[in-house]
């Protein structure tokens, strides 16, 4: 029997605060039942009155890649007006008071991955916050932590380093759903508006997503399979170089390398950390676009052999380190812009602040570039515990 979603419950029981309201649907493919029913047919088909439909990242309909702005719509199966959260400047993260004039009530139904840089859930607190301000009530309708919600990893983000990649401060792996989240936000930050979690049945913190019974439909273009969810709370920081992260294969994130890299040395250099719970396998693969399309790329595959020994964050740290040392002299940084921001390195931002990038410059060890995480991890569990919702 598949877990009941937020969604799925809504659908079984109703809910009376949506009787007769104008209603507003953050979605996108990933907003579906155990049988790939679309949310939006599901509460229309329930006389639910959509009058707007709001697009995060990559869009309602989840064609657009990575930075990629996306504008204002009107959706061609149902008419309904599109409103982008994802267009061409900052300012466009947030819902505006002409949107949300336009609805009663917003709904949030979009599946997270489990890391902090995935920009989902920043959506929703950023509409959180508008809708607090429009005196509108916020309903999440909840879905599973597909990477599991009983480990936790990485640093606190360091003030100053805040992004849409990390809004607020929290592990790079938080561990938490988008229910729990939305929770946390509208306590910490004493959101005006009524906030109406929808929780699942039968989730509990420490399933992974193959034992939740759900179909998995990629949320963006590059997180095509779990197991590309699993190693992403630490191969995303790969975007913050000039490195491959293998968009533009079947593989992305899975895959890491460069075209000066030797796969070889890297696996043996990166096994020699001890990294738990993976194999890594040398490869070499060619992207058909993004970084170094059309060249071969030396590199690694994360081969995850232990869901709960594996360590996302530190085996993606692990990657970046053997990668500098093996070709520092081509190793470089990201410069460019990166969620809207220019002034500070985009590694900096994934990272939660500089000490990753200076470390590694300065050729720490591992175990010296993760002082830090345990600390920061210990002080997050407990920031968190109030606003769970799950055993």
């Amino acid at each position: 029997m598949p877990i009941l979603t937020g969604l799925a419950r809504l659908a079984r029981e109703g809910n009376s605060q949506l009787a007769g309201k104008r209603v507003g649907f953050i979605c996108n493919p990933t907003s579906v039942d155990d049988r790939l029913a679309h949310g939006i047919d599901i509460l229309r088909g329930k006389g639910v009155n959509l009058t707007a439909l709001f697009g995060p990242e990559h869009g309602v309909r989840g064609d657009a890649q990575d930075m990629i702005g996306v504008g204002d719509d009107r959706d061609p199966v149902t008419g309904l007006p599109v409103f982008s959260l994802y267009g061409h400047d900052e300012a466009s993260l947030t819902p505006t008071p002409a949107m949300l004039d336009q609805i009663d009530v917003m709904l949030f139904d979009v599946q997270d991955v489990g890391s902090r840089y995935y920009t989902f859930v920043w959506t929703m607190v950023l509409a959180m916050r508008a809708c607090a301000k429009a005196g509108k009530p916020f309903f999440v309708l909840d879905r599973p932590n597909p990477i599991g919600g009983h480990l936790v990893e990485g640093p606190a983000i360091t003030t100053g380093f805040e992004s849409f990649v990390g809004l607020v401060s929290c592990p790079n792996r938080h561990g938490m759903t988008a229910g729990e989240i939305a929770r946390w936000r509208h306590a910490v930050e004493k959101l005006d508006s009524e906030l109406i979690v929808i929780s699942m049945r039968g989730w509990e913190r420490d399933l992974y997503w193959e034992h939740t019974g759900l179909p998995w439909v990629l949320p963006s273009p590059n997180m095509p399979t779990v197991d590309t969810a699993l190693v992403y709370p630490g191969m995303c920081l790969v975007e913050g170089t000039e490195l491959s992260e293998a968009r533009g294969t079947t593989k992305p994130f899975e895959f890491s390398g460069a075209p000066w890299l030797d796969g070889q040395r890297l696996a043996r250099d990166m096994t020699a950390m001890q990294l738990p719970g993976c194999i890594l396998r040398p490869i070499v693969y060619t992207p058909t676009f993004h970084k170094h399309a059309g060249k071969p790329n030396g590199g690694v595959q994360i081969h995850v052999t232990s869901s709960d020994e594996f360590r996302p964050y530190r085996t993606g740290v692990a990657f970046l380190k053997a990668a500098h040392d093996q070709a520092p002299d081509k190793f470089a940084w990201r410069a460019k812009a990166y969620e809207f921001v220019d002034q500070i390195p985009a590694i900096d931002l994934l990272a939660g602040s500089a000490a990753l990038r200076e470390g590694i410059e300065a050729g720490a060890s591992l175990d010296e570039l993760a002082e830090r995480w345990p600390r920061d991890e210990g002080a997050w569990l407990d920031e968190r515990e109030p606003y769970l919702l799950y055993e």
